[in-house]
């Protein structure tokens, strides 16, 4: 991918304060006075925030007017109404296509995970990125509006929607009937909870996602899992034992990678602090083949 492993300039004390706003959240003023206070000058706080945040254009890897995808801005009928998404085929492909589900993080349906949707789709898959806060209005361009709008969703409509998009897939013309998913912090939660819903999923891949609540409906799932998860990462990493645990009991069947060293969100490109490269390669590439194993 297109950027170095985390940098040495930017310590693991500021990477958790990132996560805290980014996740908690915190005000943007309130970052910016820690940030600053840790850092210790605003001079070096504003020379840091660079490699923290996105930078979308550096880590694009599949342009949205690359000739090799088809792409379309599409709705479909879900629990809320209207839900939009971001459906990418390979045009080379012939015949019907195994589909995958993108689940954005807490920033909304953004260009990054737009290029995540053209990845896997010239992978060979039929490939929809949803917009879950479509009820709210669709994502914004502003980061933080949509941090914000995301912890107002209703997470039963949430898992709602994303089955309706299941069903979307399962009947669309190009599609095999065979439907993934997978999901990134935020989104990874939300694959988790669409598992365990009884949703018709031929395989589930969770990056950095915390457990859902209710293990009780563990035996709804019907799908093999794969979870990868950072091993830096202790506010995610501590659900996941009772996790397994419950995985274990109902006898389903999964795979889990702790990447020792990986700092949650590992697999965002965009972010140079805390992509990286070593364990987000060997992570996709588990990613694809878990999604060929289970879909084809």
């Amino acid at each position: 991918m297109s950027q170095k492993s985390a940098t040495p300039l930017v310590s693991q004390e500021v990477i958790a304060l990132y996560d805290e706003y980014t996740h908690a959240p915190l005000e943007r003023r309130v970052f910016m006075k820690r940030l600053t206070a840790i850092t210790g000058s605003t001079a070096a706080a504003y020379t840091v925030l660079p490699l923290l945040e996105n930078n979308v254009a550096q880590a694009q890897l599949v342009k949205g007017d690359d000739p090799r995808v088809a792409v379309e801005r599409i709705g479909f009928q879900g629990a809320t109404g209207e839900v939009r998404g971001y459906l990418v085929s390979p045009k080379a492909a012939t015949g019907k296509l195994p589909a995958v589900i993108v689940i954005h993080e807490n920033r909304g349906l953004n260009p990054h995970i737009e290029d995540v949707a053209r990845r896997i789709a010239l992978a060979g898959y039929l490939t929809l990125a949803i917009d879950y806060l479509s009820p709210l209005g669709g994502t914004p361009a502003d980061e933080d509006r949509a941090r914000d709008m995301i912890a107002k969703l209703d997470q039963a409509q949430v898992t709602a929607n994303g089955q309706a998009a299941i069903q979307f897939l399962k009947t669309h013309a190009r599609s095999t009937g065979k439907v993934g998913a997978v999901g990134f912090c935020w989104g990874g939660a939300t694959t988790n909870r669409l598992a365990i819903s009884g949703a018709d999923l031929g395989a589930g891949v969770v990056y950095y996602g915390g457990a859902p609540a209710n293990l009780a409906d563990v035996p709804n799932l019907k799908a093999p899992m794969l979870f990868h998860y950072a091993g830096t990462d202790t506010n995610v990493n501590k659900t996941w034992p009772d996790y397994e645990a419950a995985l274990k009991a109902a006898n389903k069947k999964y795979e889990a990678y702790i990447y020792e060293g990986g700092i949650h969100a590992f697999n965002n490109d965009t972010s140079a602090a805390r992509y990286n490269e070593t364990i987000a390669k060997l992570a996709w590439q588990r990613t694809l083949d878990f999604f060929a194993k289970n879909l084809a």
